[in-house]
């Protein structure tokens, strides 16, 4: 049974239901939940390195995350912004560093091309995670 879960977030609507649902699970079963934002870095080499998101947005969608879980009556044990070039990389190595057994991922709509081009971070968490992964829909 687990007792600690992760939920990684972005911002999205998918992400909101997700945290919910982590919340869920991490008050039925009595357990602990974090919440982490992988802020993916873009470039370096010849040109600067560069985050997806700002310190001050990365915050802002770590506190709307939160809320969304104290809304179901469970205050996150911890939030965090996680640095990292893959995002589901970034946040395996985040569950693995903090002893998570299961993660709870939200997921997009996409499909066709754009699933072949864009892929799916909650695939490949799926297929890299060392403990139980749920993908939220």
């Amino acid at each position: 049974m687990a007792h600690k879960f992760l939920c990684p977030v972005d911002g999205t609507d998918h992400a909101t239901h997700a945290v919910e649902l982590a919340a869920d699970m991490a008050q039925r079963f009595g357990g602990t939940l974090l919440v982490c934002l992988v802020n993916v870095a873009m470039g370096g080499g010849r040109g600067p390195l560069v985050h997806y998101w700002n310190d001050v947005d990365a915050q802002a969608i770590l506190e709307k995350a939160a809320a969304a879980s104290e809304a179901r009556g469970v205050k996150p044990e911890g939030t965090a912004v996680v640095l990292d070039r893959d995002a589901a990389i970034g946040i395996v190595r985040y569950a693995e560093m903090n002893g998570v057994d299961h993660i709870v991922v939200g997921t997009g709509d996409k499909r066709g091309l754009s699933r072949l081009v864009l892929g799916s971070v909650a695939a490949d968490v799926v297929g890299r995670a060392h403990c139980s992964v749920t993908v939220a829909r």
